[in-house]
């Protein structure tokens, strides 16, 4: 099972998921030792499966740091909070989350878009 760990000491994502807003977006962050890799992308894809097929969810895509990083980031779009909550929350999801690599440290957070005038629109 991965350690699970708050990427912002301010707020975390428990809190967070009290939240009622949408859409949102997880961001993930994982570490790992480089020799997990295949066990970490395993274990991704198993629980992104059940994820895409629960309510409220949008889309996904893991993403892997160059030159050689053994960080990835897993971006996944949802409808709403309370849909996310209800995935994370799910007995499946949480035994799924403990086929993760020993050496993993997920870092889970989610966000929502902003608008910047000349920039990005929500």
């Amino acid at each position: 099972m991965p350690e699970l760990a708050e990427l912002d000491s301010a707020v975390t994502l428990f809190e967070q998921m009290d939240a009622e807003e949408g859409p949102v977006v997880l961001m993930n962050l994982f570490t790992i030792d480089p020799s997990d890799e295949q066990a970490l992308l395993d274990a991704w894809a198993h629980d992104a499966d059940f994820m895409k097929a629960q309510p409220g969810y949008i889309s996904t895509q893991m993403h892997k740091g160059i030159a050689g990083s053994a960080t990835y980031v897993n971006y996944a779009v949802w409808q709403d909070v309370q849909s996310f909550r209800a995935a994370f929350m799910h007995p499946e999801f949480q035994r799924r989350i403990a086929q993760y690599p020993e050496s993993a440290i997920a870092k889970p957070h989610l966000f929502k878009k902003l608008a910047v005038a000349n920039h990005c629109v929500t």
